[in-house]
C-alpha cells in the first residue's frame, strides 16, 4: 500500500516543533478551565496531547515556564490590537468606545486565556505572576508612549504630563481593563443584558478618568 504523506508529515522540523510547543499550551488552557497552574502536572499536559513527559524538555524547562510563555501569549496580542484603537480617530469618546469593543470581541474570542490571566494574576505561581505583572506593565509603558503623542482634539494634553503622572494614569487604564475584563467574563453567557450592562458601566468609568486627567495640572 502506498503511502500518501499528510499534511504533518510535509511539516519541518521548525514547524513540528512550534505545532507541538503550540498544543501544549492549548493543552494547558483546556486543563485549566476550571482550575489553577499549580493543580495541573506535566504528565497530565503531555498525556492530553499524546506524547512522553521526556518530549515535553525539548518546549519547556517545566510547567511554570509553560506559564509564563502562556501569559505572552495571552497579552501580547491585546496589547498590539488596542494599540490600533485610536488609528483615524480624533474623538477621545470614540477611542473609549472603540477600545471597550475591542477589549469585548478579545474576551469573547480568547475566553480561556482571560479566565487565566484572571485566575493567575493572583494565583499560586509566582513566576506567572511576576510575567503577568510585566506584561501590564510593558502594556502601561507602550501606552503611555502612545498618549503622550496623541493630539486628539478633546483629549488631555498628556505630552505636558510629567512621566510620573503619565504612568500613573496609564497604570490606571490597564488595571481599569483588566477589571473590564473580569466584569465580561463574569456575565453570564446566555444574557446580553448583562454584558451590555459592563461594557456601559465600563464605558462610563473610562470616560470618568479621562474627565479627570483633563484637569489634572501639567507640567510648565
Amino acid at each position: 500500500m502506498n503511502h500518501h504523506p499528510t499534511p504533518t508529515d510535509r511539516l519541518t522540523r521548525p514547524q513540528q516543533k512550534a505545532r507541538t510547543r503550540q498544543a501544549l499550551l492549548d493543552a494547558v488552557l483546556l486543563l485549566m478551565e476550571q482550575r489553577s497552574l499549580s493543580s495541573v502536572g506535566l504528565r497530565e499536559i503531555t498525556r492530553a496531547i499524546g506524547i512522553t513527559p521526556t518530549a515535553f524538555y525539548r518546549h519547556f524547562p517545566d510547567v511554570d515556564s509553560l506559564g509564563i510563555a502562556l501569559v505572552e501569549q495571552s497579552l501580547h496580542g491585546l496589547r498590539a490590537t488596542i494599540r490600533t484603537a485610536r488609528d483615524g480617530l480624533s474623538s477621545s469618546d470614540e477611542v473609549i468606545n472603540r477600545s471597550i469593543d475591542i477589549l469585548a470581541r478579545q474576551v469573547h474570542e480568547h475566553r480561556g486565556h482571560f479566565l487565566f490571566i484572571a485566575r493567575e494574576r493572583h494565583g499560586g505561581v509566582p513566576a506567572v505572576r511576576t510575567a503577568i505583572a510585566k506584561q501590564l506593565d510593558l502594556f502601561a509603558a507602550e501606552l503611555a508612549t502612545d498618549l503622550a503623542a496623541d493630539k486628539l482634539a478633546d483629549g488631555p494634553r498628556f505630552d505636558r504630563w510629567s512621566v510620573t503622572d503619565l504612568r500613573m494614569v496609564t497604570n490606571l487604564i490597564v488595571n481599569h481593563m483588566v477589571w473590564t475584563a473580569a466584569a465580561l467574563l463574569d456575565a453570564p453567557p446566555d444574557s446580553p443584558e448583562a454584558e451590555q450592562q459592563a461594557i456601559n458601566t465600563a464605558t462610563r468609568q473610562l470616560r470618568l478618568i479621562m474627565l479627570g486627567a483633563r484637569q489634572w495640572p501639567t507640567e510648565t
